[in-house]
């Protein structure tokens, strides 16, 4: 049976953030069958539902954002079924889509809504299947400019947009150059590999020609257009062939038959496995992944022990109980975890202490700024590059020295930094909009500063913070008065944002 702090550990990468009750049940159930709970566990109501009961498809709100970030915020914050929201969350930043982009039509939110409700859909599926909707769904259609995308036209010079040829193959599949099953750059002549050239960008763009909105005999003066797939318009399609990654689609091929093939073609490329499977791991677990670790994955990712390849639901299992992400000597390992990236500094608050919407508003918002926010909003990331790329690497570091990454890194700065604790400072004292902290647990600990911080190191840093660190922060505590609710209150607010201001709590190990 894991003990506490290995099960808040475990939780640490399989969810949003620990509670106490998620770390008695992964302490009941063990690792394997608390996941099992989870892959069987229902759906919580969906963004777009839950926009459509809030009032939100009314033609005033058309041409705005409204909603856009409570829908999100609320199933980061509370929806029961954390295991797939945490993995819902790691393929919004693989699969990248942003609510910013999403032009034409209107109905951001909604385009926002469809989007990570069909990411979550697909979060325990196949990742092939997972494709194909993301191929035709509006919002991405939108983001990477493909709707209504146009064959080649002699007589004007006009050519198919290629944003999406190009980032399905870098950012979604295979990447940019060749790799080993264990991650590592394939080479020739001791010099790496390209997976693509610029001919099978062009060539894979006429695939995305013809595609538009199905409007199904209606306009666009409500949203539901948007979360349904594109149709072809056949005479905007490229009939002709379509050669790209050494296959050819014939001519005269349909739209939906080009795409299919044109993904089944992408999709069985070598690249997928260690690509896809190493940012998984990433997201989850840790920035560093062994080439073993990777190794293991990729086997799962091409073979779930039943012959599929893409399960994801297999993939997830097996990077979550990997003795690389389980075994407690990682824990001194300096190469081993990852930046917690500020919107999981953020949930994890928020699920330990119960942050609850009374009117069911979700009012956190867009927290973007840098300055004066986490400087991180779910789906806004500026570019289809993600908020920080899986490669980056920080500039004059030690981890660069090291040869390591540490993609988070790169919206990490003084001001981001600064930026966080002030918010966090705020946020764990009020609350945030109509979303406030139930602390209830905490005051019957608050008079004690050594009790007090070993139940938030506890739930929010899975005892991360070292004796030394603890120690600092009680004599800090025992300073402020205590024995009235009000005292024992600001002993709690001073306690968690020291705990979420620390290095071992921002490291997840």
């Amino acid at each position: 049976m894991p003990t506490a702090v290995e099960a808040s550990r475990f939780l640490a990468q399989a969810s949003m953030g620990a509670t106490r009750e998620q770390i008695a049940r992964v302490q009941a159930l063990g690792y394997a069958a608390w996941l099992e709970e989870q892959f069987a566990s229902p759906p919580s109501t969906t963004r777009w539902d839950w926009l459509v009961a809030g009032g939100y498809a009314v033609e005033a709100n058309k041409n705005g954002e409204a909603g856009a970030d409570a829908c999100q915020w609320r199933k980061l914050l509370s929806a029961p079924d954390t295991l797939r929201q945490r993995v819902t969350l790691a393929l919004s930043e693989i699969v990248v889509a942003g609510v910013t982009g999403f032009v034409g039509g209107g109905w951001r939110a909604f385009s926002a809504a469809a989007f990570l409700d069909l990411l979550e859909a697909n979060a325990f599926g196949n990742y092939r299947t997972l494709l194909q909707q993301v191929s035709l769904s509006a919002p991405m259609a939108e983001f990477l400019t493909y709707r209504n995308n146009v064959k080649f036209n002699a007589a004007t010079g006009a050519m198919p947009d290629e944003n999406y040829a190009r980032e399905v193959m870098q950012l979604f599949t295979i990447g940019l150059l060749q790799l080993n099953p264990d991650g590592s750059l394939k080479l020739s002549g001791a010099l790496p590999q390209e997976t693509y050239t610029l001919d099978d960008i062009t060539g894979l763009a006429r695939v995305f020609t013809g595609w538009n909105y199905d409007l199904a005999g209606g306009d666009t003066n409500t949203p539901d257009f948007k979360r349904r797939p594109l149709v072809q318009t056949a005479s905007r399609h490229e009939s002709g062939s379509k050669s790209f990654l050494g296959t050819t689609i014939a001519a005269g091929t349909d739209g939906i038959n080009s795409l299919t093939q044109a993904l089944d073609t992408i999709f069985g490329h070598a690249n997928v496995a260690p690509f896809i499977g190493r940012q998984l791991i990433q997201r989850l677990v840790c920035s560093n992944p062994s080439p073993a670790y990777i190794g293991r994955i990729s086997a799962v990712f091409n073979n779930d022990g039943g012959g599929v390849k893409g399960n994801l639901r297999a993939v997830v299992k097996a990077i979550l109980l990997d003795d690389e992400a389980r075994n407690a000597a990682r824990l001194s390992d300096a190469s081993f975890g990852k930046l917690r990236e500020p919107i999981l500094r953020f949930t994890g608050w928020a699920r330990a202490f119960k942050a609850g919407s009374a009117s069911d508003a979700w009012a956190v918002g867009n927290t973007s700024d840098p300055g004066t926010r986490l400087g991180q909003s779910p789906l806004r990331s500026a570019t289809v590059f993600n908020f920080f790329r899986p490669g980056y690497v920080p500039p004059n570091s030690a981890i660069g020295s090291a040869g390591m990454v540490a993609p988070e890194f790169q919206i990490t700065n003084e001001s981001t930094v600064v930026g966080y604790i002030n918010y966090m400072q705020t946020v764990v004292s009020r609350g945030v909009g109509d979303v406030k902290p139930d602390y209830a647990g905490l005051l019957a600990l608050a008079d004690n500063a050594q009790s007090l911080l070993d139940e938030i190191n506890l739930v929010l840093a899975a005892g991360a913070l070292s004796a030394s660190t603890v120690g600092q922060m009680v004599a800090a505590l025992d300073t402020m008065l205590c024995g009235t609710d009000a005292f024992r209150l600001n002993r709690i607010h001073a306690a968690l944002v020291m705990v979420l201001a620390a290095p071992e709590f921002i490291v997840q190990k």
